[in-house]
């Protein structure tokens, strides 16, 4: 490997050390590092993914449990957003898995709970709050039932 693509691959190398990449991320910043040239890019790509520097699944599993947890996105959208970055479906599935699921159903009541209260008043309160539980990815069925958890509260909560 000459001179320029070793230390391209070093800054790549540290950039991975920091936080995980996929393969398509890393094949981006190789390709523009590079200036274009697709054989040197994958030549640094083939050398991080050999020596570890990048892995799609720790990838996945990492991106998957942050947005779970941290943002309350549900399945769906993790599954979305992976496979926007080319992940391949085993991965995908197997990073689902890793997701805690009691937490996940925990940050989603809250999050419903929230909403719920900044509707206060609104007619079409329980469909804006169905619409904004599924638009983050969750499924209907698991949705709808927290929905109807909520909204009976509220109305028990007014009599």
């Amino acid at each position: 490997m000459e001179e320029k693509l070793k230390k391209i691959l070093t800054r790549l190398q540290a950039q991975c050390v920091k936080r995980e990449y996929c393969v398509q991320d890393i094949r981006k910043k190789a390709l523009d590092k590079c200036e274009g040239d697709i054989q040197a890019a994958e030549e640094i790509i083939a050398s991080l993914i050999e020596e570890r520097f990048v892995s799609d699944i720790r990838y996945a599993t990492a991106y998957a449990r942050e947005k779970s947890t941290i943002n309350g996105w549900g399945p769906a959208k993790i599954r979305f957003a992976l496979s926007a970055k080319r992940i391949s479906h085993s991965d995908i599935d197997a990073a689902l898995e890793e997701i805690d699921t009691e937490r996940a159903d925990s940050k989603l009541i809250k999050l419903m709970e929230h909403k719920w209260k900044s509707l206060e008043g609104d007619p079409q309160a329980k469909l804006k709050l169905l619409k904004y539980a599924l638009s983050r990815g969750y499924g209907y069925d698991q949705v709808k039932d927290i929905a109807d958890r909520i909204t009976s509260q509220s109305v028990s909560d007014d009599i």
